[in-house]
C-alpha cells in the first residue's frame, strides 16, 4: 500500500511542477496578477508530494520491505539503520529521488525567501523551476521508478547496499553534493527570467548572486567529502584520482567560481551581464551534464548508478533541450543589452574578467579531458586513456596562474588603478612570499620547480589578503574597531581566499612530498617511511554487524618513541561476500600516517601500504574556509537591507506604471 502511495505522491507532484511552469510564466507575460499568485502554492504543493515519496521510500528501507524492487537491491536485514537510511540514494532510482527533492526544496526556498522581488520576477523564476522539476520528475516516472514492487516473488533478504556506500561519510556527501549541483537550477532560473522580462541589471546580479553563493559553498562542502571518503575508505591514500565522476563535479564548481565573481562584478559595476548570464546557463548545463555521466551507463565506477540506454538517452534529451533552448533566448535576448561603463587596464574588473578567462579555460580543459575519450570510444574510433599525468600538466599552470592574478587583483580598485601605486603596494607581500615559501621548502628538503610555485601562490594569496585586511582595519578609533567596521560579505570573501591558499598548499606539499610504498611483512617485521618506522605486531578478528574482519595491528615510531597504534582492517560482507580494505590513519593538522592491508601473500605475509602524508588534511580544511566564506557572505546585513530596499523600489515603480497606464487608458 505505502508504495503505491508514493508512486501517486510522484504523479501529483508532475502534475503540479507542469502547473508551475505554465501558470505562473502565462500570468507574468499577460500581466495577469492571479496566475501569478499561484507561483507560491504551487511550488509548495511540489516539496510536499515530492517529500511525501520520499519518507515513504525511506520507510520501505528502515522497515525492510523487500517487496519493492529498489529496497531488495539495496538494503540488507542486518544493516545499522542508520545505512538503511542512506541506502535511499545508494542507487540509481533513489539518489535521483533525493535530486528532486533537492530541487524542490530549493524551489520552495526561491518562494519563500523572495517574497520581497517583483511578482513577475519572482513568477518567471519559479516557472523555469518548475520546467526542469517537469524534465526530472518525468525521468524518474517513466524510466526509473523506486517503487516498483516484486510481488509475488518477495525475496527473504535483501542484495545488501554496496559495501563501499557502507560509511557514515556516504551518509552526508551525496546530499551536501546535489545541494551544490541542484542550487545551480537558481541561477539559472533567474538568468532565464532576467532574459525573458530583458532585466540585466545589477538588482537582477543582487538576486540570483546569494542563491549562487549557497549553491557553490554546498557544492565544496560536497566535492571535500568526495575527496576524504575516497582517501580513507578505498584503501589507496590517494585524494584526488581525476575520475571521470569526480570531473564531473569540478565541472560545475569551476564555472559556478567564475560565475559568483561575474556577478559581483555585474552587481557592483553594471558590466559583464552578458557574460555573467551565459555562465549561469553554462553552470548549470554542466551540473546536468554529470548527472548524464553518472547515470546513462557512459561510465563504470562506484558512483555509475545506471547502465540502462533508455535512460541515457532521455537524460540526454533533457540535456540537450535544456542546452539549446536557453542558449537560443541568449542568442535572441543578449545582444540587446549595452554597457557603457569604462574600465581601465589594471582595474578591479580587468583583474576578474582575467580570472574568469583562467576557470572557464580550466573548465574545457577538464571537459575536455573527460569527453574525448568517451566520444571516442561510442563512435568506435579506438579507446584512449587521459588519466593523472595530462590534467596535472596541464591544470596546474592554470591554476599558479588563476592564484597569483587572484592576489594582486585584491589590491585593485574599481574603475582604474595607478601602476605605480599597485606595484608598490605589491612589492612587500612580494617580498613576504617569496622568502615563506622559499623556507617551507628548504624545510622538506628538497625543490621541485612545481612544489615551489604551488607554495609560493598559496602564500602569495595569504599574505595579500591578510595585507588587504591590515590595510582595510586602519582607523582613527583603532584597528578593532576597523575590524568591526568592515562588511560580513568582506569577511566571507577573506575566508575563501584564504580557503583556496590552505587548499593550494596542501594539495602541492602531499602532491610532491608525500612518501608511499608497498611492503611484504609478516608479524615483526619493521619497515621505514621517511623518519617513521611502523612495527608490525600480529593480526587479529573481530565481527561487525554484517561482516568479519581481519586487522593488523601496527607501532609507529618517531625516533624510537611509539607515537601511534594502528589497526587497519581486511572485511569480508557476509551477504555479498565483497572482500574490502579499512585503512586505520594517525591523523593530525601537519601529516597523517596512513597504513592499509593488502592482500595475504602466504600464511604469515600481507601486501602492506604505507603512507606518510603531509598536509593532506589542509585539503578539506580549506574546503571548510571556502564554504564558511560563502554562509558568512550571504548572512551580510546591509545587503539584504539592499536586497529590501531594492525589492520595494521595483513595486513601487511596478505600481506607478500600473497607475499610469490606467490613466492613459481612462483619458483616451
Amino acid at each position: 500500500m505505502y508504495p503505491e502511495l508514493g508512486q501517486l505522491a510522484l504523479i501529483l507532484a508532475l502534475l503540479l511542477a507542469v502547473l508551475l511552469s505554465v501558470v505562473p510564466l502565462a500570468g507574468s507575460l499577460t500581466g495577469r496578477d492571479n496566475l501569478q499568485a499561484f507561483a507560491r502554492p504551487l511550488a509548495a504543493g511540489q516539496f510536499v508530494f515530492v517529500g511525501l515519496a520520499f519518507a515513504i521510500l525511506a520507510h520501505a528501507f528502515v522497515t525492510d520491505d523487500f517487496s519493492v524492487a529498489y529496497v531488495a537491491n539495496n538494503s540488507n536485514s542486518m544493516l545499522p539503520w542508520y545505512f538503511k537510511f542512506s541506502a535511499v540514494w545508494g542507487g540509481h532510482e533513489g539518489s535521483l529521488l533525493l535530486w528532486i527533492l533537492m530541487l524542490s526544496g530549493w524551489t520552495l526556498a526561491v518562494a519563500i525567501f523572495s517574497r520581497r522581488l517583483p511578482s513577475v520576477m519572482i513568477s518567471q523564476v519559479l516557472s523555469v523551476l518548475g520546467m526542469v522539476s517537469v524534465g526530472f520528475l518525468l525521468f524518474i516516472v517513466v524510466t526509473s521508478n523506486p517503487f516498483d514492487r516484486l510481488l509475488p516473488n518477495v525475496p527473504a533478504d535483501g542484495a545488501d547496499l554496496n559495501p563501499l556506500l557502507q560509511d557514515l561519510g556516504l551518509i552526508i556527501h551525496p546530499p551536501m553534493l546535489y545541494m551544490g549541483y541542484v542550487g545551480f537550477a537558481v541561477a539559472f532560473a533567474f538568468a532565464i527570467a532576467a532574459l525573458i522580462n530583458g532585466r540585466l541589471d545589477a538588482a537582477w546580479a543582487r538576486w540570483s548572486r546569494p542563491w549562487t553563493t549557497v549553491a557553490w559553498a554546498f557544492l565544496s562542502l560536497g566535492i571535500a567529502l568526495g575527496s576524504w571518503w575516497a582517501y580513507y575508505e578505498l584503501g589507496w591514500g590517494g585524494w584526488w584520482f581525476w575520475d571521470p565522476v569526480e570531473n564531473a563535479s569540478l565541472l560545475p564548481w569551476l564555472a559556478g567560481t567564475a560565475l559568483m565573481h561575474s556577478l559581483a562584478v555585474t552587481e557592483k559595476r553594471g558590466v559583464f551581464k552578458s557574460w555573467t548570464v551565459l555562465l549561469a546557463i553554462v553552470t548549470f548545463s554542466l551540473s546536468l551534464l554529470g548527472t548524464f555521466l553518472v547515470r546513462s551507463g557512459v561510465l563504470t565506477s562506484v558512483h555509475a548508478f545506471a547502465s540502462d540506454p533508455e535512460r541515457g538517452a532521455f537524460l540526454l534529451g533533457l540535456l540537450a533541450f535544456t542546452i539549446i533552448a536557453s542558449l537560443a533566448l541568449y542568442a535572441f535576448r543578449a545582444p540587446v543589452v549595452h554597457v557603457r561603463s569604462r574600465y581601465g587596464s589594471l582595474s578591479r574588473e580587468i583583474f576578474l574578467l582575467l580570472n574568469n578567462v583562467l576557470l572557464v579555460s580550466a573548465t574545457l580543459l577538464v571537459a575536455i579531458g573527460t569527453l574525448y575519450p568517451l566520444v571516442l570510444d561510442y563512435l568506435e574510433m579506438g579507446r584512449l586513456s587521459i588519466g593523472q599525468p595530462f590534467f596535472n600538466l596541464t591544470f596546474s599552470p592554470l591554476a599558479v596562474a588563476a592564484g597569483l592574478l587572484m592576489g594582486a587583483g585584491i589590491f585593485s580598485r574599481w574603475k582604474k588603478t595607478d601602476g605605480g601605486w599597485l606595484g608598490r603596494k605589491l612589492l612587500w607581500p612580494l617580498a613576504v612570499s617569496l622568502v615563506a615559501s622559499t623556507a617551507v621548502i628548504i624545510g622538506y628538503g628538497s625543490f621541485k620547480p612545481w612544489a615551489f610555485l604551488g607554495l609560493f601562490t598559496a602564500i602569495w594569496v595569504t599574505v595579500a589578503t591578510f595585507w588587504d585586511l591590515w590595510d582595510k582595519s586602519s582607523s582613527r578609533n583603532g584597528r578593532i574597531h576597523g575590524l568591526k567596521r568592515q562588511s560580513r560579505s568582506y569577511y566571507g570573501m577573506v575566508l575563501g581566499h584564504l580557503g583556496l591558499a590552505i587548499t593550494m598548499a596542501g594539495a602541492t606539499v602531499v602532491s610532491n612530498y608525500g612518501i608511499e610504498r608497498d611492503v611484504r611483512m609478516v608479524p615483526g617485521d619493521v619497515a621505514t617511511v621517511g623518519e617513521y618506522q611502523f612495527v608490525f605486531k600480529n593480526m587479529g578478528e573481530r565481527r561487525g554487524a554484517n561482516y568479519t574482519a581481519q586487522y593488523g595491528s601496527f607501532d609507529v615510531l618517531l625516533d624510537g618513541e611509539r607515537i601511534s597504534e594502528l589497526h587497519p582492517e581486511k572485511r569480508q560482507y557476509s551477504v555479498g561476500m565483497s572482500v574490502m580494505t579499512e585503512a586505520d590513519i594517525d591523523a593530525g593538522l601537519f601529516r597523517d600516517i596512513f597504513v592499509a592491508i593488502g592482500e595475504r601473500i602466504s600464511d604469515d605475509a600481507w601486501a602492506i601500504r604505507l603512507q606518510y602524508k603531509p598536509l593532506i588534511r589542509w585539503l578539506w580544511l580549506g574546503a571548510i574556509f571556502m564554504a564558511a566564506g560563502g554562509f558568512l557572505a550571504i548572512s551580510d546585513r546591509r545587503y539584504r537591507i539592499r536586497e529590501r530596499a531594492e525589492g520595494k523600489a521595483h513595486t513601487g515603480a511596478a505600481v506607478t506604471d500600473t497607475g499610469s497606464a490606467r490613466s492613459a487608458g481612462a483619458v483616451s
